[in-house]
């Protein structure tokens, strides 16, 4: 009866955690997929660009190889995303001189201005994309990492060199997996940050 209670109230935390989405991820992705060496310009909602290169299996930032790369989807709607820009902020910031967070709107249609406003709001201070082309990039991405559930926000993967790297699931024992699913604490990523710098 214990581990039925934990269970249910870690799965009550988790829901208020994340803001999930109707649909689920199929098998079968329809869009063009990108091909090694193709270039795709972001615009940041405050002004500034940052070129996403297509590696073999994921995503380097043009001129910032050598930085461990961050791409969070998050909505404007969604709590846990406002919850932790702030911090996701700081963190970038103790980290700036070796890792980029690239942020990048999904499950809405909303204006830049719309978008600034969350990074007012909330401080929001790194590099946010509302593009169009946000929707490819993320399916592109959870097709790399074969992502079969649900999709929620927010949701975060984190490469080195154009490479998924492993990272901790806060929600299961911090065993490894390769993406963050929810509100996760800072602390907890910052460890992973640390471990993924020392690797080659």
């Amino acid at each position: 009866m214990k581990k039925i209670l934990i269970l249910f109230f870690t799965s009550i935390i988790f829901f208020i955690s994340a803001c999930s989405h109707e649909e689920e991820i199929q098998n079968d992705y329809m869009f063009e997929e990108y091909h090694k060496g193709d270039k795709i310009i972001l615009n940041s909602v405050n002004g500034g660009t940052k070129t996403l290169i297509r590696t073999d299996k994921g995503f380097v930032v043009e001129g910032e190889e050598n930085k461990v790369l961050m791409i969070d989807f998050f909505g404007t709607f969604c709590a846990p995303c406002k919850e932790e820009a702030l911090n996701l902020s700081k963190l970038w910031k103790n980290n700036a001189n070796k890792f980029i967070i690239i942020g990048l709107t999904h499950f809405e249609d909303v204006s830049d201005d719309v978008v600034k406003k969350f990074a007012n709001d909330y401080g929001a201070y790194y590099f946010l994309s509302n593009s169009s082309q946000n929707n490819r990039i993320i399916a592109q991405i959870l097709k790399d990492i074969n992502y079969q559930s649900m999709e929620q926000l927010p949701f975060k993967v984190v490469m080195k060199n154009g490479i998924y790297q492993n990272l901790s699931d806060y929600w299961n024992n911090n065993t490894p997996t390769n993406f963050y699913l929810g509100k996760i604490p800072t602390e907890l990523i910052q460890n992973d940050l640390n471990r993924i710098y020392k690797e080659k």
